[in-house]
């Protein structure tokens, strides 16, 4: 592979960014503007009924971030005629068809403008609605290449997927693409148009009985995550992204195509913000229910690695695979994760855990200082249930009779601790696949281009996505819990 030259190859170029508002793209956005200010335009895509909202969704929830702090210092008062310039919000949807933009003369521009699409728009959650992920993870996929193939100019769509869409497969898994209707069981054939009518119909028979919102959401969940197990993935998140994953490599035909498969996205290590983040993924919902009290024990193996990979590294390999294949009219798959190169297991999180609450103790609500208890991890699922019933569930199932028979005098004792044990055993449910996940991501594709971003010392620095790099107790005890008690810690 040729040296990469990433600066150079941003110049002068219009990208059309999806999920523009997510954490990802925003550490993407930020980026491109501050290494390579001769950028041509980026159109940001939101969701949004027109244009002025479109514009103020991304003043307030892109501009305004702390991440962008460094980028504001850099052009001082200039700063908001330089984003003016660069930056196009878009009002429209990934669900629909177009991405919603209903503007006809606006699309046509898009088309002849357009040089690389940046797809990062998802819906993460696990065990989301079965219609809104289609919609979301496999409509969105479908219009946004559909959208691609238009641009005349196009030279690169990036597709952001997970490397979870391997399932809970073990051992070595490799940088392979999926085949249409490629299931995890080997024995069936995944019809990925008779998903969406299923769905469409369940929705119908739904609405046709009656059914309270509530009920309709649960149904609709309980569907997605039925139909994922079916076909050998363990939720209806990774299930869905596979689908839209198979969608693109089936129709894309000679269009250059990157998929990145990210692992565990953590907080931003270094660039430009150390410790910035969003929401709150899998092993950070532990650390905050734990800094809320919701937690004093949880299931798990600390010897176990944890695959986890700073978002900063991941746009970075998102930059760095752009400029390598653009205009290679071939598909690529790039697992960007750290359990091969740098592994880190549980254990090293749950001792960083530790020393933090440590110095930096829990304090009530009545201002007193919480007591420190070291949060406990227990191997087996069995003995982790029996635990949960007898310290939490029978009590509470008692307190709930006293509370009847002393006309609810206990109620808010019960209710606590009803909330405490559903907590938990949600994220159990939720968690469990990627807890006990034994697998590690094969990244021999990412390798090579890390051996080609050596050969320009000063790009590796400045784009570096070498997990190799990162020192993780460091990291987690220094940048990561900080920032997630910091920014994502309500």
């Amino acid at each position: 592979m040729e040296s990469i030259r990433i600066v150079e190859f941003f110049k002068n170029k219009s990208i059309l960014v999806t999920g523009s508002t997510g954490f990802l793209a925003k550490i993407f956005v930020e980026k491109v503007l501050r290494v390579q200010p001769e950028v041509k335009k980026l159109f940001l895509l939101v969701r949004a009924g027109d244009a002025t909202s479109a514009n103020q969704r991304v003043q307030t929830e892109i501009l305004e971030k702390d991440l962008f702090k460094v980028l504001k210092d850099k052009h001082g008062d200039g700063f908001r005629s330089f984003v003016t310039k660069k930056l196009v919000p878009l009002a429209g949807d990934i669900v629909q068809e177009d991405l919603g933009i209903h503007d006809s003369d606006l699309r046509r521009n898009l088309w002849k403008e357009v040089e690389v699409v940046v797809n990062v728009a998802a819906t993460t959650n696990f065990d989301e609605r079965y219609d809104v992920a289609l919609g979301v993870n496999v409509l969105g996929a479908k219009h946004i290449l559909e959208f691609a193939k238009r641009c005349v100019r196009l030279e690169m769509l990036l597709h952001v997927s997970t490397a979870y869409v391997a399932g809970e497969q073990s051992g070595l898994i490799l940088e392979k693409k999926f085949l249409m209707g490629e299931t995890l069981k080997g024995d069936s054939y995944l019809d990925i148009e008779a998903e969406l009518s299923l769905a469409d119909e369940k929705k119908r028979e739904l609405r046709a009985e009656d059914a309270p919102e509530e009920a309709e959401k649960l149904a609709m969940k309980e569907l997605g995550i039925r139909r994922a197990k079916l076909f050998g993935w363990p939720n209806t998140y990774v299930f869905t992204k596979a689908m839209g994953e198979m969608l693109l490599g089936h129709s894309r035909g000679d269009l250059p195509m990157v998929i990145l498969r990210p692992t565990i996205i953590t907080s931003v290590q270094s660039d430009p913000l150390p410790g910035w983040i969003e929401g709150t993924r899998t092993i950070d919902s532990v650390i905050i229910g734990y800094a809320k009290g919701k937690i004093t024990c949880f299931f798990g193996d600390l010897d176990i690695i944890m695959d986890v990979v700073p978002g900063d590294m991941v746009v970075n390999a998102m930059m760095a695979t752009m400029a390598a294949h653009s205009g290679q009219q071939a598909e690529f798959i790039y697992h960007m994760g750290s359990s091969v190169r740098n592994p880190v297991t549980y254990d090293t999180l749950e001792h960083c855990h530790f020393r933090y609450f440590l110095a930096n103790p829990r304090v009530g609500r009545d201002g007193s200082v919480m007591p420190m208890k070291r949060l406990r991890f227990i191997k087996s699922m069995v003995v982790f249930r029996v635990f949960m019933t007898l310290r939490y569930k029978l009590p509470f199932e008692v307190m709930h009779l006293v509370n009847l028979l002393s006309c609810g005098r206990l109620a808010r004792g019960y209710n606590e601790l009803n909330r405490k044990y559903k907590f938990v055993m949600h994220l159990v449910e939720l968690y469990k696949p990627y807890v006990y996940f034994d697998g590690c991501f094969d990244d021999l594709n990412m390798e090579r281009l890390r051996m080609a971003m050596k050969k320009d010392d000063a790009e590796a620095r400045m784009f570096d996505f070498d997990p190799k790099h990162v020192d993780w107790e460091d990291y987690f005890c220094s940048i990561h819990i900080p920032g997630v008690m910091k920014y994502a810690f309500k």
